[in-house]
């Protein structure tokens, strides 16, 4: 029989080497993710970058914030409790401000969007602009949190910030926690101070947020000593209590005792502040079963000529307001400020209650 020669068998255990090495690699399992990808795997779902479920839907308007150079005032348009759109609905204007606020807004908008909070840098040459941008988004998301913890039913906590009260010797603002529909915390995030009124601030800011606690509700004494700071807080205390939904007993069972059918829950909102030529406007609504049953103006232009014209035209916007449901409603001849005025402070109110 004919020996193999040296050189052929050396090429046979080659290819046979070869061959081994190629089955191998084609029975491994793929392990990198674009390989599971086209085998059909699916790609886990923390890469998804979904947004998390449930939260607030719809618009939500901040209160205006007054800077040394005009109001700034933002609203949201929320979408399963993220911010998908920012907008400016009043911002410094006129003169240099228009230039000002033409650059700096859009960029303020996109950085509330991308940061999902307040807590933004102001834009370089529009401190002001940005500092009330910030001020005002920061209680439009205060709205939404109360809105999100009245949706969910529970009694989870709610932060609620109150309307700014301007007081003789400068502003008062209270922010609440509410859990449960009590108020677990009270607290000023401003309140008057330079010279004698850091004393009295120091004195009865502490004592006006155990009243708060206690009292459960803004019927609480003012502090000896601390008059107009004592109003202050009560008004923006009260303020913050209207926009806190109630709570508790919304979800009781229907079938409890008989199938007693839900009652309709009722709010009392205060719209922010508007502010008009000859004053300012603020509206309040009680919304029950999602439509308005009253509405009021607890501030309207006054003195001189204003009383006549406030008299005259702020109770038929109100009846305007609950015959129409919305802040659609039309001026009254005469009142062209005012009316302008209780609109748009009626359409904040409507944004807390998410109408």
């Amino acid at each position: 029989m004919r020996k193999s020669h040296p050189v052929r068998r050396a090429v046979l255990a080659g290819a046979a080497t070869v061959s081994g090495i190629v089955l191998l690699l084609s029975l491994k399992p793929a392990s990198d993710p674009g390989a599971a990808q086209a085998a059909g795997g699916q790609v886990p779902p923390a890469a998804a970058g979904q947004a998390p479920q449930g939260g607030v839907n719809g618009a939500v308007t901040g209160d205006a914030a007054q800077t040394q150079y005009g109001a700034v005032q933002v609203r949201l348009t929320m979408a399963n409790g993220k911010i998908t759109q920012a907008e400016a609905v009043q911002a410094p204007k006129g003169g240099r401000s228009d230039q000002i606020t033409a650059s700096s807004v859009p960029r303020l908008n996109q950085a509330a969007v991308a940061a999902q909070s307040a807590d933004i840098d102001a834009v370089s040459g529009a401190t002001y602009t940005s500092a009330g941008y910030k001020k005002s988004l920061q209680s439009a998301l205060d709205k939404a949190r109360a809105a999100g913890g009245a949706a969910q039913g529970s009694g989870g906590a709610q932060t609620v910030t109150g309307d700014v009260a301007q007081t003789q010797y400068g502003p008062v603002q209270v922010r609440i926690t509410v859990a449960g529909g009590k108020i677990t915390q009270a607290e000023a995030v401003q309140a008057p101070k330079g010279g004698r009124s850091d004393q009295i601030t120091s004195s009865s800011v502490p004592r006006l947020n155990q009243a708060a606690v206690a009292a459960g509700s803004a019927d609480i004494d003012a502090v000896s000593g601390a008059t107009y700071t004592s109003a202050g807080y009560k008004k923006s205390l009260q303020s913050a209590l209207d926009k806190a939904p109630a709570g508790g007993g919304s979800s009781q069972a229907a079938g409890s005792g008989g199938g007693q059918a839900a009652q309709p829950q009722t709010q009392t909102l205060t719209g922010s502040v508007a502010q008009t030529q000859y004053g300012p406007v603020q509206v309040r609504v009680t919304v029950t079963g999602g439509k308005i049953t009253k509405a009021e103006a607890v501030q309207a232009p006054k003195g001189g000529r204003s009383d006549q014209i406030t008299s005259s035209s702020v109770p038929r916007l109100n009846q305007a307001a609950v015959a129409a449901g919305n802040a659609q409603i039309d001026s009254v001849s005469g009142a062209t400020y005012t009316s302008a005025g209780y609109k748009q402070s009626l359409q904040s109110a409507l944004d807390q209650a998410g109408g």
